[in-house]
């Protein structure tokens, strides 16, 4: 069933995709509610999918790269339905939707298969929910940034268009670029402590020095100097938003550096 709550997930999300893509062109509008209801359809099959997944495997659904991409998707489009509730901004969902099915048809590509495991791995699922988070909060941190430059360059330019008109004010996506690296920011570092602990108990070393641990700290680094520049020297407004952008890149090509290497977490 699990397979069949995925499929149907996939399919509204890509409806949901396109409704707020068509919004952003300006080639649809007032669909924004419309997209919104199909985007909760969506999390919500996509939700029976992992608990159906979960219940079939008998541990956490974290152990696959398929299930890691799953988890992703699920997580971001959480965050922005919360969001939505909250503020009302329509216009998020044609950046954040977007993403989270880049992430779910990523999914889609990989084995499906339940995977057994061996009891010194069923804690594992601790590691990559906190890596899993800091990464999603880092995301929203990245789509805040880029509507931010977006906003930006059409104040600066005078060119107030719609897209002028449907995006938030400058100073609330800074505020949320803020907020999303200072939530990342702690749980990306207990991830890596839950994951060192758990190298440490498992394989005798904290740290091994692959190419996904190195990726790992490499993020934590750069983001630590980020959040520590909004801090101290105060990097806000248009050099965070760069700083975002850029650091979220990274992110993606540690990601595809595992993906290439079809290397599960566990």
């Amino acid at each position: 069933m699990n397979v069949l709550f995925f499929e149907v997930s996939l399919l509204l999300y890509f409806l949901g995709t396109a409704l707020f893509l068509s919004q952003l062109a300006g080639r649809l509008e007032g669909v924004s509610q419309s997209a919104f209801v199909i985007a909760g359809s969506a999390f919500f099959f996509h939700t029976l999918a992992l608990v159906s997944r979960m219940i079939e495997g008998g541990h956490i659904p974290l152990t696959t790269m398929h299930e890691v991409l799953s988890f992703f998707s699920w997580a971001l489009v959480l965050v922005f339905l919360v969001v939505e509730l909250r503020y009302r901004i329509h216009i998020l969902g044609s950046f954040i939707l977007p993403l989270a099915f880049i992430s779910l048809i990523s999914a889609a590509a990989l084995p499906k298969e339940i995977k057994a495991l061996a009891p010194i791995f069923r804690n594992v699922w601790m590691h990559v929910t906190l890596s899993l988070l800091g990464t999603v909060a880092f995301a929203i941190a990245f789509v805040a940034g880029l509507m931010y430059l977006i906003q930006e360059h059409l104040l600066k330019s005078k060119h107030r268009n719609a897209l002028y008109h449907k995006l938030p004010a400058l100073d609330f996506l800074d505020d949320l670029n803020g907020k999303a690296i200072s939530l990342g920011f702690p749980l990306l570092t207990l991830g890596i402590i839950t994951g060192a602990l758990f190298a440490e108990f498992t394989r005798g070393s904290f740290l091994n020095w692959n190419a996904e641990q190195i990726g790992a700290l490499g993020t934590w680094l750069f983001y630590l100097v980020v959040l520590l520049g909004r801090v101290t020297v105060g990097w806000r407004a248009k050099r965070a938003a760069y700083l975002t952008v850029l650091g979220f890149a990274g992110v993606i090509f540690t990601l595809v550096g595992v993906l290439v290497k079809e290397h599960p977490f566990a």
